[in-house]
């Protein structure tokens, strides 16, 4: 269970993180194929608030990448709180934005894991 958390917090953090910052390095989305008409009906005129945030999830959920490296107190809470954060960002994409990638699937799925694994790992369930 640890390694498989593991894997799917180093994924989600550094995809998350680089992505998010790509997103602010070149906010019309070119980098990343976006293009901002998909925009259209959010509060965004262009991906560097979208990016902005993206950047922070990624880096909470790198941080519980080192967090579970150094086997910390806190590893868990971290994990949880980046599974949290990436579900939370998923769905909030899925609502405002109606195009839907099959991607979205592969991240809210990682994001439902992270949180059950880290939750079963701090002890609240017994196995």
């Amino acid at each position: 269970m640890r390694t498989l958390l593991f894997i799917l917090i180093s994924f989600v953090g550094l995809t998350a993180a680089i992505c998010g910052l790509l997103m602010i390095s070149y906010p019309d989305g070119r980098a990343l194929g976006l293009v901002p008409d998909i925009l259209e009906g959010t509060f965004f005129n262009n991906f560097l608030i979208p990016g902005i945030i993206l950047a922070i999830v990624g880096s909470i959920n790198v941080a519980a990448v080192f967090s579970n490296m150094q086997r910390s107190n806190n590893r868990y809470n971290w994990s949880l709180a980046g599974g949290v954060l990436i579900s939370g960002w998923i769905i909030a994409e899925t609502i405002l934005i109606p195009a839907i990638h099959w991607l979205q699937f592969i991240y809210l799925v990682s994001g439902i894991l992270i949180i059950l694994i880290s939750y079963q790992l701090k002890g609240k369930w017994a196995v």
